[in-house]
């Protein structure tokens, strides 16, 4: 589903990713780990097309999305499902409004709307807080309504960053559950996170991002 190959990626003298290659079946749950500045979160935007990197492939869906057009961005990113450490929701909307934000793009039919987001929020468990705004959420519910906003489209692949971050351990087992649920279901997904425990608790594959020296660094090292 996924290729990941020989991608590298600087920011100015920061080496941020080097060389990384590795493939996500589909079906798959892996884990992407490592400290604060390995790279986690530029992986993914790199897979969301968000920034390009400087050399190596991307393949997802057997199309090197490197090299597609702009214009197609938008579409290839209906294929994913996003997830977020700070939830990224709409204040001013409804729970159901939230979800639905997420339909308005997608070219499906409006009178399907309401079938759809109902049957994701039932399946995260918020079926009874539809017409709830966000600040009538606890942080578990209001990251389980980012996660129905993700999966409305029926994505080909969730992206999750650092998911569990801002909740206490029993609201974040409860959110990895809930993800575990999913990918049962068939569902591939994709998290990065730093939760060690999180990490060997699943027992998941993962693939282990190591801080980059800078070129700055290296070059001194050199002489």
């Amino acid at each position: 589903m996924l290729k990941v190959k020989k991608v590298t990626k600087t920011f100015g003298d920061v080496v941020v990713l080097d060389n990384l290659s590795f493939e996500v079946e589909k079906g798959e749950f892996i884990f992407i780990v490592g400290p604060s500045g390995s790279g986690k979160t530029t992986l993914l935007k790199l897979i969301l097309r968000q920034i390009l990197p400087d050399s190596g492939e991307i393949v997802f869906l057997g199309e090197n999305i490197v090299d597609i057009p702009e214009g197609q961005v938008p579409a290839l990113r209906q294929k994913m499902g996003t997830v977020f450490q700070d939830f990224k929701v709409l204040p001013e909307r409804t729970v159901r409004e939230n979800v639905s934000v997420a339909l308005a793009v997608t070219g499906v039919d409006e009178k399907d709307w309401d079938s759809r987001v109902e049957h994701v929020l039932k399946l995260v468990g918020l079926g009874d807080r539809i017409d709830f705004f966000p600040a009538q959420l606890s942080g578990g519910e209001l990251q389980r309504l980012s996660l129905a906003r993700a999966l409305v489209t029926n994505p080909e692949i969730i992206l999750a960053d650092e998911p569990t971050g801002n909740l206490d351990w029993e609201t974040a087992d409860e959110i990895m559950e809930l993800l575990e649920k999913i990918n049962k279901e068939g569902k591939t997904i994709i998290m990065a996170t730093h939760h060690k425990i999180i990490v060997d608790k699943m027992k998941k594959r993962k693939v282990e991002l190591k801080k980059v020296e800078s070129k700055e660094r290296n070059k001194k090292q050199k002489k």
